[in-house]
C-alpha cells in the first residue's frame, strides 16, 4: 500500500485519476483558506510522486459556494470531469467541464447538467463516478432520502457521443441502487467508484459517514442496475489506532492502467477529519471478486 501525501495543507480528498497525454493526472477535492471547497490537479509519471499543478476555477454563479468531489474520464482525447457543487444541502448537483490537455477546462454551458428527480430522493447529486459500459456512459452518484437523513448511490446514463448536458441524462432506474443496510454503513452509501472486469461492473463504496468510521465495501453487477455486495464485511478497512487512516479508509476511485493494472485510490484520516490524506492499492480479480495485494 503506498501512502501519497501532496502536502497540500495536509487536506486532500475524494481522489481520481486518469492516465492522458503519458501521464498520470490526479484530480481531488481540496480547502481554500476561506474554507470554501475546491478542485485540485496534480500530476506523476509514476503514480509515487505527485506535483500539484492547478486547480480548476470556480468560474460560474452556480458554483460560488464551493466545487468538490471530481469524476473523470478519457473520451475522444479529452480529459471530461464531472464534479458536484458544494455547500448548497439539497440543491448541490453535478457539473461537467472538459480540456484538451488536463489542466484548462471548458465548463458546459449548461451546468450543473445533471441531478435527480425529488421521485425517490431529495433531490440532490454528488460524489459523481463515470465509466462506459456495454455502449453507455455511465454516471454513478451519492444522493439523500427525502428527511435528508440517509445517503444512497443511485445512477444515470448519456450517450458517450453527447455534450452531456440537461436533456443527454436518463435515469438508470427511478429508484436508488444500492442503501446501507449493514452495520458497518451506518446510515450512508456514498462515493461509488466503478470498475469493468470480464463484463461485469464492481462498485467500491464508501461505508458510512466520514470518519464514523468510513470504510470501503464493494458490489457487483451484471448490467449496471442491479448490484449486489460481494460481502457484508469492509474490502478495504480503517487503520488499526494511531495509524494514518485510523479514522478513516474512505471515498474510494477505480483506476485501471494501460497496462491492465487496477489501482484503488481512496482518502484517509487519523484525527476524525481535522486532516485528510490519499493514498492507493492495487487489486486484482480472483474467482470473480476483486482482491487487495
Amino acid at each position: 500500500m503506498l501512502f501519497t501525501n501532496l502536502q497540500e495543507g495536509r487536506f486532500a480528498k475524494d481522489p481520481a485519476v486518469v492516465r492522458f497525454h503519458g501521464q498520470y493526472f490526479l484530480y481531488y477535492s481540496m480547502r481554500h483558506e476561506d474554507g470554501r471547497f475546491g478542485v485540485g490537479i496534480a500530476v506523476s509519471s509514476d503514480m509515487e510522486t505527485w506535483e500539484t499543478v492547478s486547480e480548476v476555477p470556480q468560474s460560474t454563479p452556480c458554483e460560488k459556494n464551493g466545487i468538490a468531489a471530481p469524476g473523470a474520464i478519457v473520451l475522444g482525447g479529452k480529459v471530461h470531469l464531472f464534479y458536484q457543487t458544494y455547500g448548497n444541502g439539497k440543491k448541490d448537483a453535478i457539473c461537467h467541464a472538459c480540456s484538451t490537455d488536463g489542466l484548462t477546462f471548458v465548463k458546459n454551458p449548461e451546468n450543473p447538467v445533471f441531478a435527480p428527480p425529488e421521485s425517490f430522493c431529495c433531490g440532490r447529486a454528488i460524489d459523481a463516478d463515470v465509466i462506459l459500459f456495454k455502449g453507455r456512459l455511465l454516471l454513478y452518484f451519492a444522493t439523500r432520502d427525502h428527511d435528508f437523513r440517509i445517503q444512497k448511490v443511485s445512477g444515470a446514463w448519456a450517450d458517450p457521443s453527447s455534450a452531456f448536458g440537461k436533456e443527454d441524462w436518463h435515469l438508470l432506474a427511478e429508484q436508488s441502487l444500492l442503501v446501507p443496510e449493514l452495520s458497518w454503513e451506518g446510515e450512508c452509501i456514498e462515493a461509488p467508484a466503478t470498475i469493468e472486469h470480464d463484463g461485469r461492473l464492481y462498485m467500491f463504496y464508501g461505508g458510512s459517514y466520514n470518519c464514523t468510521p468510513q470504510q470501503i465495501g464493494c458490489a457487483v453487477s451484471d448490467d449496471g442496475v442491479f448490484f449486489r455486495r460481494i460481502s457484508n464485511t469492509p474490502f478495504l478497512p480503517c487503520g488499526a489506532p494511531d495509524s494514518w487512516n485510523s479514522s478513516e479508509s474512505g471515498h474510494p476511485y477505480a483506476f485501471r492502467d494501460e497496462d491492465g493494472k487496477a489501482y484503488l485510490f481512496y482518502q484517509g484520516s487519523a484525527d476524525m477529519g481535522q486532516t485528510w490524506y490519499l493514498s492507493k492499492a492495487e487489486i486484482a480479480f480472483r474467482n470473480g471478486a476483486p482482491v487487495l495485494l
